[in-house]
């Protein structure tokens, strides 16, 4: 054997320090392909702060802080591993601007990724499905597109939470095929179709939210393969009932939430065997039966703490036996049919009851009737019929009115408040609560129902809101909110015709590019029992946050009582701010006229500038009428099927043609947004009088649109002329132009995915192939580009502009042909 010399050990000695030092440095350190990726994913995420520099897996910032919510978490303990390995991403409120990385997959460590409250958009990739994720939530961000059927690969995946995106499509059949999946959370996105059948697969199911969506189809009674479901809801989602007599099989439900169902009446479901029940509400599901005697009986719902069966078709008697849900912490049968007394049980509650809006009965003499029951934790407004009510609504001891009222004015959510139209407003600070009514004002009361689930803050800070926005006035800076409904009421009022004003302006979200940005209330409002607006959404009507609109609705007044409900019907997002919002209300009669004492000279000076204007209008008339003949001879010989709309109707509907409505330049002149008496929303071009173009033109627009109809055309409501002034009136598309959607800057620029891309490009096609082949009168457009390609709110394309459009038969005189375009 040859023996081993001492520089040859101390060389083997080298050695194998060497590779000691390799195992020990590498076991502490980030696989460098993964050190590669995260750098990759921060650029697509825009998480700016991450540096490679530092190890990822060194447990220093900024891969790792004290705060939970910015986290990179690696293993270094896998056998077989000599590096370390990510496997949870936490980057939560991080205020990310990116899209989601592709770049995920090449951490095939990788577990968990958490994205929540941020400001990602773009889709859902592909590659995502080639993960060994166990958790995916991208709650609370601006995520577009379907569902890539490629997500159901992930065979390891327990939790797949969406909620509060702006996801759409019908849900992928493939998600059945997910055999390990426990949360599923979809609320808040615009997802449609039928929940697919597969999903009967899904027996690990746990968590299931499905509201504020456009679903159709039933609620399928394949519900009762997920037995493990502990929790469900679906408000607003637009799914049809009844609730199916399958859900009698989920009995480890502890929170159950159906409301705003479509559909016809049905029986209460069955579900005297979910004794884990903690919240139960099956609001306005058309619920068409009596109280199930099973609910009053304590040992069958021993953790029950919120009740709510408002706004069904319940019937009968609330008897004694019902005296355990004093237990609740909140019980709510609001507007239902219940008859007979109130028990005695109902006023001896210490926490909220609402059982407003029925027809309880005070007799027998001996039962309570609804001015003796002044309990503050309990609603009863309008709980009798109103032969029994009186004129107050029982809100208080007495019925009578020492005098009627033509007019109230409500500062909702402020304090007394002088406009600079010379109306006071008076003061609305009671902090409410979840089942209250209260008298306010001389002839006006209040009326609340509902609690916000899960919310934080004191009552005080929950209903009522007081925000300083630049730029609005004192009026606007507080509200009321409910997280269900909301009632003002107008009482001892004189009979007949007023005009009902509602100011808004949504001051809880901001305006930029951040989560907290990204809400959306949505909810309807009723006048004397009249739906006026349905899925009325303040920011979206007034043009953004923080700014101010008003609404105008007439209202006529019979018994002496108005009636202003404002309803929450389950849609719009609930992780932040939801439900009504109210900034103030202005009830006037519409004979109300300014009485006061002048003095003669006053009078006099009035009457002789009264007589001097007279004569300046009619000379001033007759030199427009003179002007205007010609014109006017040339629109009505077009014998056109659209409205014309007044000069006046256009500047109130503007506010004067405001620059902050101003939404664009034509080419003829600018255009404008604008709101009708009515509430509709218009677009108004102005063409320009110093343009060369001019009348032509205009009678050229007319005439092509009034006679053009098609879903991918621009609508025109009407047309308004004066003098030298022409203007048309167009529906409002939401989203301006497809130019500004491509090239604007900022926030106007859309980040349009390859689906919606191909939908507008889909409807150009199908418009311009109406406007040359399709319509009566064939159409050669002649100036078709990006800016006269406008977006409604859904990203549906419409074609505009048809000043320049040519017309192919020259039968048509009155239509221009000569040669035009860009």
């Amino acid at each position: 054997m040859k023996k081993i010399t001492s520089s040859q050990f101390l060389l083997f000695l080298s050695l194998l320090a060497l590779w000691f030092t390799s195992i020990a440095f590498g076991a502490d350190t980030t696989h460098p392909e993964e050190v590669q990726a995260l750098k990759d994913m921060g650029k697509t995420l825009g998480k700016k702060e991450w540096d490679t520099d530092i190890d990822p897996c060194s447990g220093q910032p900024p891969w790792f802080t004290s705060k939970e919510n910015n986290n990179v978490t690696c293993n270094c303990t896998i056998p077989g591993e000599n590096f370390c390995h990510v496997v949870i991403i936490l980057l939560k409120s991080q205020n990310l601007r990116g899209m989601l990385p592709r770049e995920l997959i090449r951490l095939p460590y990788l577990e968990e990724i958490d994205l929540t409250k941020n400001y990602l958009n773009g889709t859902i990739p592909t590659q995502w499905g080639s993960s060994n994720l166990r958790s995916i939530s991208l709650y609370g961000n601006r995520l577009t597109g379907p569902i890539p059927k490629e997500i159901a690969n992930i065979t390891n995946l327990q939790n797949l939470v969406l909620e509060f995106n702006q996801f759409s499509g019908n849900l992928p059949p493939e998600l059945g095929n997910l055999p390990s999946i426990q949360k599923l959370h979809l609320t808040s996105n615009n997802f449609t179709g039928e929940l697919p059948e597969t999903l009967a697969k899904l027996t690990t199911l746990t968590e299931l939210r499905l509201s504020d969506n456009q679903f159709s189809g039933k609620i399928p009674d394949f519900i009762q393969r997920w037995t493990d479901l502990e929790m469900l809801t679906i408000q607003g989602s637009g799914l049809s009932g009844p609730i199916p007599s399958e859900i009698s099989f989920l009995q480890n439900l502890y929170d159950l939430r159906i409301s705003d169902l479509n559909g016809s009446d049905s029986a209460f479901p069955p579900i005297n065997n979910m004794t884990k029940m903690k919240i139960l509400i099956l609001r306005s599901c058309h619920i068409n039966d009596t109280l199930p005697q099973y609910l009053g009986n304590k040992t069958n719902f021993n953790d029950m703490q919120v009740l709510d069966l408002s706004y069904n078709k319940l019937s009968g008697n609330i008897t004694e036996a019902f005296q355990d849900l004093l237990g609740l912490t909140y019980l709510y049968f609001t507007g239902n049919s219940f008859t007979g007394p109130i028990p005695n049980w109902v006023g001896n509650a210490k926490r909220p009851i609402d059982i407003s809006y029925n027809n309880f009965s005070n007799e027998p003499p001996q039962q309570q009737s609804c001015q003796q029951i002044q309990n503050p934790t309990v609603n009863l407004f309008e709980s009798f019929p109103m032969s029994q009510n009186g004129p107050i609504h029982c809100l208080t001891t007495t019925n009578d009115c020492p005098k009627t009222f033509n007019s109230f004015h409500i500062n909702c959510g402020g304090e007394r408040e002088l406009s600079s139209e010379g109306i006071v407003y008076d003061p609305d600070l009671d902090p409410s609560g979840a089942a209250t009514s209260k008298i306010m004002g001389s002839n006006w009361a209040f009326s609340n129902t509902g609690h916000f689930l899960d919310a934080q803050k004191p009552v005080s800070e929950t209903y009522i809101q007081q925000q300083n926005k630049t730029g609005l006035s004192k009026l606007y800076q507080t509200a009321r909110v409910s997280p269900i409904s909301l009632t003002y009421y107008g009482f001892c009022l004189e009979n007949g015709d007023y005009t009902v004003l509602l100011h808004f302006a949504e001051i809880m979200f901001t305006d930029d590019n951040t989560y907290s940005s990204l809400g959306r209330r949505i909810f309807d409002v009723y006048i004397q029992g009249v739906q006026v607006m349905k899925d009325f959404n303040i920011a979206n009507e007034a043009g953004g946050v923080g700014k101010n609109i008003t609404r105008s609705f007439p209202a006529h007044v019979r018994n002496n009582s108005l009636i202003i409900r404002f309803y929450w019907a389950g849609k719009g997002t609930t992780a932040i701010p939801y439900g009504p919002l109210i900034s103030a209300i202005s009830v006037t009669h519409v004979s109300t006229t300014t009485s006061g004492s002048m003095s003669t000279g006053v009078i006099v000076g009035i009457v002789v500038a009264a007589i001097v204007l007279v004569i300046l209008i009619v000379l001033g008339w007759r030199i427009y009428i003179g002007k205007r003949n010609s014109f006017g001879k040339e629109l009505k010989d077009l014998n056109l099927q659209t409205n014309l709309f007044t000069m006046r109707q256009i500047k109130v509907a503007t506010n004067n043609f405001d620059i902050s409505n101003k939404i664009g330049e034509g080419g003829f002149g600018p255009v404008y947004k604008g709101i009708l008496s009515n509430g509709m929303i218009i677009a108004v071009k102005m063409l320009s009088s110093k343009s060369k173009q001019g009348n032509r033109e205009f009678i050229n627009e007319i005439g092509l649109i009034s006679a053009l109809q098609h879903p991918c055309l621009v609508k025109l409501y009407g047309c308004c002329v004066e003098g030298d002034q022409l203007l048309l009136v167009y529906e409002y598309m939401e989203n301006n132009s497809l130019a500004q959607a491509l090239f604007g800057n900022g926030a106007s620029q859309l980040k349009l995915n390859w689906p919606t891309r191909h939908k507008i490009c889909i409807g150009i096609a199908r418009g311009l192939a109406f406007l040359h082949e399709e319509s009566t009168l064939k159409i050669v457009h002649r100036d078709i580009k990006a800016t006269n390609v406008l977006l409604d709110k859904d990203l549906n394309p419409k074609i505009s502009d048809f000043g320049l459009a040519k017309l192919d038969e020259e039968d048509n005189t009155h239509i221009s042909t000569r040669v035009a375009g860009t």
